[in-house]
This record gives structure tokens, C-alpha cells and sequence, in this order.
């Protein structure tokens, strides 16, 4: 898995590209921690994700938590594997999803 990130106004994205599993979420993780200081919303750009288990679906859920009161967590190129996945966990009710 690779993460870019970059930073537009208020917002930060992270362009993720892989799988992101238990092995490479806490890359993500690291990633969504060292953008918190400085991004008052968050944008995950899916478009290269293969897949997402529980263990990314965790960091997404504390992205969310941490960036509540400001702008929040919004994820874009989602592929109908993963909205599959965001729809059965019930991931789209707490995450804007695009």
C-alpha cells in the first residue's frame, strides 16, 4: 500500500493506493495522525484501493471520530467491492462517501 497526502485550503487528502489490511493500516494510520494537526476535514481518495478490511475501516472510523466537530471524513473512487463492504458494515451512515 502507498499513501500521498496533500493539503488544499482546510482539507487534506490522502490518496491511497493497495490493499489496505492489518499489515499496512497502521501506514494509514500513521499518515491520518500526522495530517490531524493541520486539516480540519479529510479526504480519502480510493480510487487505487483494491480492498479494506476491518483494520482500515477502523482508522476511517477514527479519522471520522477526530475530524467530527470540524469538517469530517469524506472518501471518493470508491469501486463497488468496497462500497459492498461500507454498505454491510454500515460504514456509509457514519462516513460521507462519494
Amino acid at each position: 500500500m502507498k499513501v500521498k497526502s496533500s493539503k488544499n485550503g482546510s482539507a487534506c487528502t490522502l490518496t491511497v493506493e493497495g490493499k489496505i489490511d492489518t499489515i499496512t493500516a497502521p501506514e494509514l494510520e500513521e499518515a491520518v495522525k500526522s495530517n490531524l494537526p493541520i486539516c480540519e476535514k479529510m479526504i480519502f481518495d480510493f480510487t487505487n484501493v483494491e480492498y479494506i478490511t476491518s483494520a482500515g475501516l477502523r482508522v476511517l472510523v477514527y479519522a471520522q471520530r477526530e475530524l467530527m466537530k470540524k469538517g469530517g471524513v469524506t472518501v471518493t473512487g470508491v469501486n463497488e467491492g468496497i462500497k459492498k463492504i461500507f454498505t454491510v458494515t454500515g460504514m456509509y451512515k457514519i462516513l460521507k462517501i462519494k
